[in-house]
C-alpha cells in the first residue's frame, strides 16, 4: 500500500467538478437522513388520525430503522455488481417514489409496509455516496469532501424535529413525507448530470448465507436494543431473545466471512490497526450522537416543560454547532490528519456533557453554549474518524469499509440510545433534575471513551507516519 504524508503541505485544491459531486451526494444523504428523526415528532398525530394505539404507531419509525439496517450489509456487493453511481441513483429514485406513496397511505399497516421499503432504499444512499466520493477524490482532499456528506448525515437528524414541529404546526403529517419528493427530484436531476454512471464489474454471486446471518442479526440487535430503551427493562421476549439471536447472527457472519474467499463484507479489514481504532472510536461517537438526539429534546420537554416547537427551536444550537464545525474539521483533517482532530472533537463532547452532568446548565446562555459545543464536538469528530477509516484500506475495498462503518454507527447509536433511555427512566423516581444529571454523566463517560479511541488512533497514525492520506493503492 502507498500513502501520502502531508505533514507540512497545505491542503490540495479541489476542482469545481468534485465539489459539485460532493454536494449532489450530500443532498441525497440529507433526504434519507431527515427521515430518521422527522417522523418521530408526528407519531402521536398519526396515531390519532388513524385511531390506532401508540404501540402500533411506533412501528412507523422502528420499521424504517430496522429496514435501513437490513440493506446496509448488501450495499457493497450491489455497488460492485451494478456500479456504485447507478446504485445511488436507483436508490434515490426508489426513495423519492416511496416517500410520495407514504404520504398517500390509507392506513397504518400500509404506511408501515411502505416505511420498510423507504428504509431499504435509504440504507443504500449514504454508504454508496461515501464510496463515490472516496473513489473520486485524490490525496489530501478526502476530509473536506467527506465533510460535505457529513453535514447531511449529522445535520439532517438534528433538523428533523425542528422542521417536523414547524410543518405540523400548520399542515398535515402527510407533508412530512411529501417534503422528500421535491428534494429527491432535485437530487435525481443533479445526479443524472454529475454522478458517474460506470457499469459494475464482474462479481461472484451474492453470499446468500452471509446476508442471511447479518441481514437478520443486525436488525434483531438494533430491535432488541431499541426495545430495551423503550421498555426500560430487559424483557425476555422483546429484548433478550432478539439480542441473543442478533448477536449470534453477527458472530456467525464473522466466522462465515473469514472462511469464504468472496464474503459479503471483507471483515479482514479489521486486521489494519488504524481502521480498527477508528471503528472503535466510531462506536462511542455514534452512541453519543444518537444519544444527544434523544436526551437533548427530552431535557427541554421533561425538565423545562417546553412544547414541540419550542423544543425544536432550543435544540437548534446542536445542529448549528455541527454545521459550523464540519467544513472546518474537513480542512483540518486534510492538513493535520484524523488523529488529533478527532481527539479534540471527542474531548469537546465529553466537556459539554460533563458540564450538564455537574449541573452547570442553570443559566440559559451557558446552557445554549454547552449545547453548541456539543454539536461542534460531534461534528469535529465524525469527519476525521471517517477519513481515517477509509484511507486505511485499499481503494477496491472502500465499498466494504463504508458499509461496515455505517453498520458500526447504527449499532453504536442503538446501544447508546438504549442505555441513556434506561438510565434516565430508572433515575426519574428521584426527580427529573437528578435523572438528567445521571444520564448526562453516562454521556460524558461515553465521550471520554470516544476520546480514548481517538487518542489510540492518533498514536497509531503517528507511529505509522500517516497524516492526511488518500485511499491506499495496491
Amino acid at each position: 500500500m502507498t500513502r501520502v504524508d502531508s505533514r507540512s503541505a497545505p491542503p490540495l485544491e479541489i476542482s469545481p467538478e468534485t465539489w459539485r459531486l460532493a454536494w449532489v451526494v450530500a443532498f441525497g444523504a440529507f433526504a434519507g437522513g431527515l427521515d430518521t428523526s422527522l417522523i418521530n415528532i408526528a407519531l402521536n398525530t398519526i396515531e390519532r388520525d388513524f385511531g390506532a394505539d401508540l404501540e402500533l404507531a411506533q412501528w412507523i419509525s422502528s420499521a424504517y430503522l430496522l429496514a435501513l439496517a437490513v440493506s446496509l450489509p448488501v450495499c457493497a456487493w450491489l455497488g460492485r455488481r451494478l456500479g456504485v453511481g447507478r446504485l445511488w441513483l436507483g436508490a434515490l429514485v426508489a426513495f423519492t417514489v416511496v416517500s410520495g406513496l407514504c404520504a398517500a397511505a390509507p392506513s397504518i399497516p400500509v404506511l408501515i409496509g411502505l416505511r420498510v421499503l423507504q428504509g431499504l432504499t435509504a440504507g443504500l444512499l449514504v454508504p454508496a455516496g461515501q464510496t463515490i466520493l472516496g473513489q473520486a477524490v485524490g490525496p489530501g482532499r478526502l476530509g473536506r469532501v467527506m465533510a460535505r456528506i457529513g453535514i447531511a448525515v449529522v445535520l439532517a437528524p438534528a433538523l428533523g424535529p425542528v422542521l417536523g414541529g414547524l410543518l405540523l404546526h400548520g399542515l398535515s403529517w402527510r407533508w412530512l413525507f411529501l417534503i422528500n419528493v421535491p428534494i429527491g427530484i432535485l437530487a435525481i436531476l443533479a445526479g443524472l448530470r454529475w454522478i458517474p454512471h460506470e457499469k459494475g464489474t464482474h462479481t461472484g454471486p451474492l453470499d446468500v448465507a452471509g446476508f442471511a446471518y447479518v441481514g437478520l442479526g443486525l436488525p434483531l440487535t438494533v430491535y432488541g436494543l431499541t426495545n430495551w430503551g423503550a421498555l426500560g427493562t430487559p424483557e425476555p421476549a422483546r429484548v433478550l431473545l432478539p439480542l441473543v439471536l442478533g448477536c449470534a447472527g453477527m458472530a456467525a457472519f464473522v466466522v462465515h466471512a473469514l472462511r469464504r474467499t468472496d464474503p459479503l463484507l471483507d471483515v479482514t479489514l479489521y486486521r489494519t490497526s488504524a481502521y480498527t481504532a477508528a471503528s472503535v472510536a466510531f462506536v462511542f461517537n455514534g452512541a453519543l450522537t444518537f444519544g444527544c438526539a434523544l436526551l437533548i429534546p427530552l431535557y427541554f420537554q421533561l425538565l423545562h416543560g417546553e412544547g414541540v416547537v419550542e423544543t425544536g427551536l432550543r435544540t437548534l444550537a446542536l445542529g448549528a454547532g455541527t454545521a459550523v464545525m464540519l467544513p472546518l474539521s474537513g480542512r483540518l483533517t486534510d492538513r493535520y490528519g484524523g488523529g488529533p482532530i478527532a481527539a479534540i472533537g471527542t474531548l469537546c463532547t465529553a466537556v459539554a456533557t460533563g458540564a450538564f452532568a455537574l449541573g452547570l446548565d442553570q443559566q440559559p446562555v451557558l446552557e445554549q453554549a454547552m449545547i453548541f459545543l456539543l454539536g461542534m464536538g460531534t461534528g469535529m469528530a465524525s469527519t476525521p474518524l471517517m477519513v481515517s477509516a477509509f484511507t486505511a484500506v485499499p481503494r477496491d475495498r472502500l465499498p466494504d469499509a463504508t458499509s461496515q462503518i455505517n453498520i458500526i454507527v447504527r449499532i453504536g447509536g442503538a446501544l447508546g440510545a438504549a442505555i441513556y433511555a434506561v438510565v434516565l427512566a430508572r433515575a426519574l423516581s428521584a426527580g427529573p433534575h437528578h435523572a438528567f444529571r445521571v444520564a448526562f454523566t453516562w454521556q460524558a463517560g461515553t465521550g471520554m471513551a470516544a476520546f480514548a479511541g481517538a487518542l489510540l488512533l492518533w498514536f497509531i497514525l503517528s507511529r505509522n507516519g500517516d497524516r492526511a492520506t488518500a485511499p491506499a493503492q495496491h
